[in-house]
């Protein structure tokens, strides 16, 4: 996994600019699929894209970036075979990983910190999902 999708609203650009920088300073190939500046816009409108080329096995992983995170997580969710997880802190982010399997992390600009985002993402990407009886659990979540 060396291309990681990323994508924002307007409250969650300034952070979604600085994540992927850093990816790509990481080594990441980030594909991005928005929004492009401040101006307001709906974020369903990219929430819907970067989940589709999860689903459709383009890309594995993906990032989104909102205010609170629960708009472009709410979203991402409607599309099967998606398991985004909000997480403000980096355990929660290991924790979607470990036995969620999530696919997509939604991180709130609004309430963590440009180096809790960073480590939150750290952990996401750097995490295995660990089966066994999580993965029961996980068939389960599709209906």
């Amino acid at each position: 996994m060396k291309t990681i999708a990323i994508g924002s609203d307007h409250a969650g650009f300034e952070y979604k600019q600085m994540l992927a920088q850093w990816l790509r300073e990481k080594g990441y190939q980030v594909r991005d699929f928005g929004t492009d500046s401040l101006a307001s816009v709906d974020y369903p409108d990219f929430v819907h894209p970067l989940a589709s080329a999860i689903t459709s096995g383009e890309l594995e992983r993906g990032i989104l970036v909102c205010g609170s995170a629960n708009g472009v997580c709410i979203t991402a969710n409607k599309h099967k075979g998606i398991r985004a997880a909000i997480a403000w802190e980096p355990e929660v982010a290991a924790l979607a990983r470990q036995h969620n399997d999530a696919n997509i992390i939604c991180v709130p600009a609004r309430f963590v910190s440009e180096a809790d985002a960073r480590t939150i993402v750290s952990q996401f990407l750097n995490t295995a999902f660990e089966g066994g009886r999580h993965q029961k659990r996980v068939n389960k979540i599709d209906c």
